[in-house]
């Protein structure tokens, strides 16, 4: 049987869908009003999925006008979806906004708008829709994700990536470390070297299923769900 991959509901979900179908996973969406503790027991590994912003009051922050909210009730849930299954050692990919509540929910901070922190930055809210590149990440070599991305990263560790967010990673949380950077030092991946699959990225690799330059990194996570689900069995 595939293992069951938890998928947390957004606006754009088929790609994640999709993605996750075509490594061999079976997805199961998850709505706000389940309980996070029950989907713990009954997921092999949990897609976090990309969307509005987390709560700044999460992180000790006060409000910066540029926030967008996220659905309601989505912080909630998530935030003790991503506590769990850190705890649980559940494998985990998280996605844009996913990778900034991974962080979030285990005591990390954000930059909470980079155009007016990062005054010499790259453009990362690049409204380009699906799979059209803004620009490459360095990836820290030996890191897991380096492993994960398989060819999408060439022999100099760079990878080329799309973006469509405003927010970063601030102070990285106890026990994450950053294992890819932009040009301009935004964080673009994390990852806890101390599970067997925790990864957060800040692009959208779900976007590239019809070209497949990201394959290998849905089709490592859902190895890891795999082997978790026959560790369980």
């Amino acid at each position: 049987m595939a293992p069951t991959i938890g998928i947390t509901r957004c606006s754009r979900i088929d790609d994640y869908v999709t993605s996750v179908e075509r490594a061999g996973g079976r997805a199961r969406i998850l709505e706000v009003s389940e309980s996070p503790r029950a989907l713990i027991e009954l997921l092999d590994g949990l897609v976090l999925t990309g969307g509005g912003d987390v709560d700044p009051r999460l992180y000790g922050q006060e409000r910066h006008a540029s926030i967008d909210e996220a659905e309601p009730g989505r912080d909630e849930l998530e935030i003790d979806l991503a506590r769990r299954a850190v705890a649980e050692d559940l494998p985990l990919l998280a996605i844009c906004r996913g990778a900034q509540v991974l962080n979030v929910a285990n005591g990390g901070t954000l930059v909470q708008d980079i155009p007016s922190a990062i005054t010499a930055g790259l453009t990362h809210a690049i409204r380009q829709e699906g799979n059209a590149t803004a620009h490459a990440i360095s990836v820290a070599p030996g890191s897991r994700l380096h492993r994960a991305l398989g060819p999408a990263v060439d022999a100099a560790s760079s990878c080329a990536v799309n973006s469509r967010h405003h927010q970063s990673i601030a102070a990285l949380a106890p026990g994450l470390v950053a294992s890819a950077t932009a040009s301009d030092g935004v964080i673009e991946g994390i990852e806890s070297p101390e599970h067997a699959f925790c990864l957060g990225v800040q692009w959208h690799p779900e976007n590239f299923w019809r070209t497949g330059e990201f394959d290998s990194l849905f089709t490592s996570f859902v190895a890891a769900a795999r082997g978790r689900k026959e560790g369980r069995e």
